[in-house]
């Protein structure tokens, strides 16, 4: 079995947001600060990449995606289309205000 190599991140705060961190720690019953920094982490780093994954699953989604926002199709007659009746209805309101 292999061995466990714990690695260190060291961060600086304030007094007060450390004694605020530790009073909800002991609110939650965490044995110390640093078992409650790490779940706070993971659990938001799991949300994060929840989150993330939900609309663009895979790097090829999110590939997809990108080249459709820097390289977009040109507008087809429907679309074009579009536009000109979204243009009168914004002329045709304006002129009735």
């Amino acid at each position: 079995m292999g061995t466990v190599i714990n690695d260190r991140i060291d961060v600086r705060i304030s007094k007060e947001q450390k004694e605020f961190v530790k009073y909800a720690s002991e609110i939650r019953g965490f044995k110390n600060l640093t078992e409650f920094i790490i779940f706070c982490v993971n659990k938001e780093a799991n949300e994060i990449i929840l989150e993330n994954n939900l609309i663009l699953k895979s790097l090829e989604d999110k590939r997809v995606f990108v080249d459709a926002l820097l390289n977009p199709p040109a507008p087809n007659e429907k679309l074009k289309r579009a536009q000109s009746n979204y243009l009168k209805f914004i002329e045709a309101n304006e002129a009735n205000d």
